[in-house]
């Protein structure tokens, strides 16, 4: 990510950039979920910001870092690893879909950054999809190829940890709009929950699987 892309993000923490028409879509527990209409999908992309107040930014990371760990929390995911495609790192995902509905997969790549902002530590971890000819969707999966989330986290002067996340989705396939834009209302706020109970179990995790980890 271009520095100025990351300055830009990061800035997200303390004031969320919501012109040009981003609405309030769901305000739950202090977390604040924005989203923007996009014409060309008639999609949503999403924007959140809020404190979870459980658990610092260092364990939020090394939880959201960890695809093995990912396998055990998230129920939706049927395949999760990286690889090394033309020299450089990606990650295939693959996500189960409910019964009629083909699963979706997803071939992206990951950079993780750990900032000091004049004294602030911040993280910016961005997941963007990539083309890779050479990867194809398997066979009665749809390849996801319009995919982005960035998560930028910083401690919030206590216990817990400042998030701002941006992420959008097309999933394709000939699913109605109108349902994939009811799902989000639901599975959004449902990840951000998985990821806490996420970081609560993650100690555990470690312990049971012999990880080394800070947090064990």
């Amino acid at each position: 990510m271009a520095q100025g892309c990351v300055e830009s993000v990061w800035r997200e923490l303390d004031a969320p950039d919501l012109g040009g028409g981003w609405e309030l879509f769901l305000d739950i527990a202090g977390i604040h979920i924005h989203r923007l209409y996009r014409e060309e999908s008639c999609l949503y992309e999403y924007k959140i910001c809020g404190t979870f107040s459980d658990f610092g930014p260092e364990l939020f990371v090394e939880v959201y870092m960890d695809l093995e760990y990912r396998k055990q929390w998230d129920n939706y995911v049927k395949e999760l690893y990286e690889l090394e495609h033309e020299g450089q790192k990606l990650i295939y995902w693959e996500v189960k879909y409910p019964f009629l509905l083909s699963n979706r997969d997803y071939v992206y790549g990951r950079e993780r950054q750990d900032l000091d902002i004049n004294g602030r530590k911040i993280w910016v971890i961005n997941s963007k999809s990539q083309c890779a000819p050479g990867l194809p969707a398997k066979s009665g999966i749809i390849r996801v190829e319009d995919y982005h989330q960035t998560v930028v986290l910083e401690n919030d002067g206590k216990q817990g940890t400042r998030v701002f996340l941006h992420y959008f989705d097309n999933p394709g396939g000939m699913i109605p709009t109108f349902l994939i834009n009811w799902a989000a209302k639901s599975g959004v706020p449902s990840f951000l929950k998985d990821m806490q109970k996420a970081c609560a179990g993650y100690p555990e995790y470690c312990k049971k699987s012999g990880k080394k980890s800070a947090f064990c």
